[in-house]
């Protein structure tokens, strides 16, 4: 057997495109179970969050369950489940054809948790107060449709189109599912009660920042530049103890004119402590810019699913 088959097991379903990346990307038998696990755990909470907080409060719903609602409304000879499965299955093509074979089948794996688990899971949660339960919902719902799409798949719906737009237009998460479930609220809202589809938005506002953090979350990644007279010595450290690339960029001050060596490198959130005190040892007069990314796309150090 290749040496390359034998680091992991290659399901063939699970077979992504590589685009050219030099990174394997095969799974393992631990990673598939792993990430399964997390489906279903991202389904139960989400079922919590509808059963327990959603349903007994009458908060309305957004996104594609929004929708279909909506097309019910217009036209009551219909079912509803039914509208429900012909609004998703061009979205789950989309997911086949734009992201790929292995979120496409991760997707309806969590589309079914998420079914099956609305079946099992009812907790009373005996909070009477509707911004608290407004702001609770927002939190269960965020981390379950997180867990979800940190394992590369999704809840289905417009979890889905998120990942299409995030990949074709680098916009977050968080921020897609915001916009479309307002605009599906904002529709809604001739059906339902202001104040109901007021509550919901909190539910959507709150999950949306959840849902980013859960997906980036300490895997967000830092923009480190470093001046300093000890670039050689920084630039080594960099490389042996935090294990991270560097580039040396040549500059010139603005005011001397000099010569100077500009290092550039990517960290995660966690390193950036350690990359500190390795700069101050070195050169305590160093200059040191540190700056967010929004989006890092490489197989070593990259904060994205590889969708």
């Amino acid at each position: 057997m290749p040496g390359r088959v034998r680091q992991g097991f290659v399901l063939g379903i699970f077979h992504m495109r590589t685009g050219g990346n030099p990174q394997a990307l095969f799974l393992s038998p631990w990673q598939v179970v792993r990430d399964i696990g997390l489906l279903c755990l991202g389904g139960v909470l989400c079922a919590v969050g509808v059963n327990s907080i959603l349903i007994p409060h009458n908060f309305v719903t957004g996104g594609i369950t929004g929708i279909a609602l909506i097309v019910y409304k217009i036209f009551p000879s219909l079912d509803p489940g039914m509208i429900y499965l012909v609004l998703n299955l061009p979205l789950f093509a989309l997911a086949w054809m734009v992201v790929g074979r292995r979120f496409f089948v991760y997707s309806i794996l969590g589309t079914v948790a998420l079914s099956v688990s609305l079946l099992f899971f009812h907790f009373d949660l005996q909070i009477e107060d509707r911004m608290l339960n407004a702001l609770l919902a927002g939190v269960i719902l965020g981390v379950g449709a997180g867990l979800c799409l940190k394992t590369s798949g999704s809840q289905g719906g417009t979890d889905m189109l998120s990942v299409v737009l995030l990949k074709r237009f680098s916009i977050k998460i968080g921020n897609t599912l915001m916009v479309l479930n307002g605009l599906v609220l904002l529709l809604i809202s001739v059906y339902y009660s202001i104040e109901a589809v007021l509550y919901t938005m909190i539910v959507v506002v709150v999950s949306s920042k959840v849902i980013n953090l859960v997906v980036v979350g300490l895997s967000q990644r830092k923009a480190v530049f470093i001046i300093s007279r000890h670039w050689d010595d920084i630039s080594r450290e960099i490389l042996k103890d935090i294990r991270r690339g560097v580039t040396i960029i040549k500059g010139e001050g603005g005011y001397s004119r000099k010569e100077e060596k500009i290092l550039y490198t990517v960290v995660q959130l966690t390193e950036i402590g350690t990359l500190k005190r390795l700069v101050h040892g070195i050169d305590p007069d160093a200059f040191v810019v540190i700056s967010d990314t929004q989006e890092v796309i490489n197989y070593r150090i990259g904060n994205q699913p590889h969708w």
